[in-house]
C-alpha cells in the first residue's frame, strides 16, 4: 500500500521523513479559498478533507492519501498566506506582542476501504513586541509569502517568540502524533 502526501510543502515532507515514512508526493489542486476569515474547526477540517479527496480521485485503489491544512488564528480571525510583502508586514504587526493559535487539520483516506480519519491539533504561540525593523528584516531575509500568518516558526530569529505551547511540528505544518493517529485509523501500518 502506497502512502501519498497531498502537499508539496518541504516542511511537511521533512516531518514525514523524520517519522521514517516512505511516501510519494502528489500535490492537491484544490482551491483553498475560504468564504471569509472567521475561524471555525469545520472550515479547516473541510479544507483538509477536500485537499485529500482531490488527490484520492487521481490515484490507484491501493493507496492512503494524507493531506493537511494549517491556519494561524488571532482573535478568531484566520491569517492566511499573504499576497504581498505589505500584507505580510501587516500580519506580523498584528501578531506582535500577542498570543495566537496555530491549527492544523490532518486528513487521511484509504482508497481501498474508503476509510477516512480527520484530526485537528492546536498549538499556541506568543510573539514578543516586534519593531518595524525586525519585521522588515524577517520579510527581506526569508520568504513569508508561502506561509500562513506570514511566518515559519522554524526560521524565526530567536528574539521573535516569547513562548509556544503544544506541538512545535504542528506550528511548522504537521503534528506527528496526528499523522500517526489518522494513519492508524485508516489501517495504514505506521511501522513498515
Amino acid at each position: 500500500m502506497k502512502l501519498i502526501l497531498a502537499s508539496n510543502s518541504p516542511r511537511r515532507k521533512r516531518i514525514l521523513t523524520d517519522l521514517g515514512l516512505k511516501f510519494e508526493v502528489i500535490p492537491s489542486n484544490y482551491d483553498e479559498k475560504l468564504p471569509d476569515d472567521v475561524f471555525s474547526y469545520e472550515k479547516i477540517e473541510d479544507l483538509a478533507t477536500q485537499k485529500c479527496l482531490d488527490v484520492v480521485r487521481r490515484v490507484d485503489k491501493d493507496s492512503v492519501v494524507l493531506a493537511a491544512d494549517t491556519v494561524v488564528v488571532l482573535h478568531n480571525k484566520i491569517l492566511g498566506k499573504p499576497h504581498s510583502k505589505e500584507e505580510a508586514f501587516e500580519m506580523l504587526k498584528e501578531l506582535s506582542g500577542a498570543t495566537h493559535s496555530v491549527v492544523t487539520s490532518t486528513c487521511a483516506i484509504n482508497t481501498k476501504t474508503n476509510r477516512a480519519a480527520l484530526l485537528s491539533t492546536t498549538s499556541y504561540v506568543r510573539f514578543n513586541e516586534l519593531t518595524d525593523y525586525m519585521i522588515h528584516y524577517y520579510i527581506d531575509t526569508y520568504n513569508p509569502l508561502d506561509k500562513a500568518g506570514s511566518y515559519g516558526i522554524q526560521e524565526l530569529p530567536p528574539n521573535f517568540i516569547d513562548k509556544y505551547e503544544g506541538s512545535f511540528e504542528n506550528i511548522v505544518g504537521l503534528a506527528p502524533e496526528a499523522v500517526k493517529a489518522v494513519l492508524e485509523q485508516v489501517g495504514y501500518p505506521i511501522n513498515q
